[in-house]
């Protein structure tokens, strides 16, 4: 990389730290940056602050929003009986993009990852489980991405929930493994809905 002004550098180097952003991505966009009017840097970084300190976790599903409990929690609308178990916020965001699925959220937070050294206490589990006691819940769908850890984590809420008489069911694998649900097209993803199954 090139030597630049000290102030520069540093700007390149933030930008570096972004997930997907590689070394040349980082110089454009902090060229495009110093290029940009004052007054839309100064919108950027009011956006990047407001969203960092107004955005939280919800305190029912754990998806982030900026009020509590979240506008899908709170909806009346939404079936009770269908909690939809995913890894992060972004992947609420995939399955709202379908607009098939009525139900409601829960959102781990990540998922078991033994090699990672993150177990079942890590991840947002407990919640979960507190929640299907208080609320009358007739299915919980595994939604986590089809991955080795996903695998591994809807297999161990499978076994921990089918004590309880709850039908457990996997969004089928019309989705890639390895591939992460945030990606997948909303064909895709309506399938994979439609053809789970119960395990």
């Amino acid at each position: 990389m090139a030597q630049y002004a000290k102030p520069l550098m540093r700007l390149i180097e933030e930008l570096n730290s972004l997930p997907g952003i590689g070394g040349k991505s980082a110089q454009r966009l902090a060229f495009h940056i110093l290029s940009m009017p004052e007054e839309d840097v100064k919108g950027l970084t009011d956006a990047m602050m407001n969203a960092k300190h107004q955005m939280k976790y919800c305190s029912i599903c754990g998806n982030l929003t900026d009020k509590d409990p979240c506008s899908i929690c709170e909806d009346d609308k939404r079936n009770t009986k269908y909690i939809c178990v995913v890894e992060s916020p972004r992947d609420v965001a995939a399955m709202e993009r379908i607009k098939e699925y009525k139900g409601r959220y829960h959102v781990l937070h990540g998922c078991i990852s033994p090699v990672d050294g993150i177990g079942p206490e890590d991840i947002n589990l407990r919640s979960l489980i507190l929640r299907l006691q208080q609320e009358d819940v007739e299915e919980v769908i595994l939604a986590t991405n089809p991955t080795i850890e996903g695998e591994a984590t809807a297999m161990y809420i499978a076994r921990l929930l089918k004590p309880a008489g709850i039908k457990v069911s996997r969004i089928a694998h019309g989705l890639p493994v390895g591939g992460d649900l945030e990606y997948a097209d909303e064909v895709t993803i309506s399938k994979s809905l439609e053809n789970r199954k119960e395990l």
